[in-house]
């Protein structure tokens, strides 16, 4: 029963992260829509709250309870419930990180519907890259479990965080320059 629900907890974190880092790429051109001219921009404004409509409600929130629920019975099937290893805990605190990137995007969301944009396309890059980091972090620490050492666990995180914000910051360069 353990490996079933895994195979379905594994599936739906693909889709949850799937739905989430799309998410941020629609907010990202709605956000850029906004410097068109109309009718252009109520055009794309309003097929962009469309999309992330039908895929926030469709794919990502319902993937996200699915793997909760998945995580819940898998930790409920291992008994880890009793014991609660170290990288289980740090694990499920990422989780929760994500649990907010998610809160917080559907926050932009509805901001958005209402005509509010409060972030820059570069802010929504690199807000996009803190998923990346987050699930760096959570298969690392499930795949490696105790046999990580924090302390290059960390640094690797922070050094991923970095190479990640700096081709962020190329990439607008670039885009500047044309």
């Amino acid at each position: 029963m353990y490996q079933y629900v895994l195979a379905i907890h594994i599936i739906f974190v693909v889709c949850w992260m799937a739905g989430l880092f799309y998410m941020v790429r629609l907010f990202i051109y709605h956000t850029e829509a906004q410097d068109k001219p109309e009718p252009a921009r109520t055009i794309l404004s309003d097929q962009f709250e469309i999309m992330e409509r039908k895929l926030w409600w469709v794919i990502a929130t319902p993937s996200m309870y699915l793997v909760i629920i998945a995580g819940a019975l898998m930790i409920h099937l291992h008994k880890w419930y009793m014991i609660w290893p170290g990288w289980l805990i740090i694990k499920l605190l990422f989780v929760v990180g994500l649990i907010v990137y998610h809160a917080v995007c559907q926050r932009k969301m509805n901001q958005m519907a209402k005509g509010i944009y409060k972030w820059t396309s570069t802010q929504l890059r690199l807000w996009n890259e803190l998923a990346t980091i987050l699930l760096f972090a959570i298969v690392f620490l499930v795949v490696l479990k105790s046999a990580v050492n924090w302390i290059f666990g960390v640094i690797g995180i922070i050094v991923f965080s970095l190479v990640i914000m700096s081709a962020v910051k190329i990439y607008k360069l670039i885009r500047e320059k044309k």
